[in-house]
């Protein structure tokens, strides 16, 4: 009776770990996939200033051989749409090589609970 009931207890233990580490697993995977996102729409703001650089400097070429006003404005406007994709794109970088390894968190528990669970030397 008593053995019945000490392997229940470790069973219950056992499960009760088990559903921890996997509440743990499913909270990582739903982070790496907010982050993915948030890289997604910094990848597309980037390509998005990219693209309005481009079509100001061809604006420029064109506009270069007309009036001398509109020159300095475009000029100044492709720069910054530059710099701010350079910018996003640079942060974007960083961002995405800081990240933690997928599921980081619930592999180093795992690891802890293999070490509880070896004998003592």
């Amino acid at each position: 009776m008593l053995i019945a009931q000490s392997a229940a207890r470790f069973a219950g233990t056992l499960l009760a770990m088990v559903q921890t580490r996997m509440q743990l697993a499913a909270a990582e995977v739903e982070e790496e996939s907010l982050r993915y996102f948030s890289y997604l729409l910094s990848a597309l703001a980037a390509l998005f200033c990219l693209g309005i650089a481009i079509v100001l400097a061809v604006i420029l070429v064109v506009v270069l051989y007309w009036d001398t006003h509109r020159v300095g404005v475009l000029s100044t406007l492709m720069i910054l749409f530059g710099l701010a994709s350079g910018w996003i794109a640079l942060r974007l970088r960083t961002r995405f090589a800081a990240k933690p390894p997928l599921l980081y968190h619930t592999l180093t528990e795992l690891s802890r609970d293999g070490e509880l669970l070896q004998p003592p030397a």
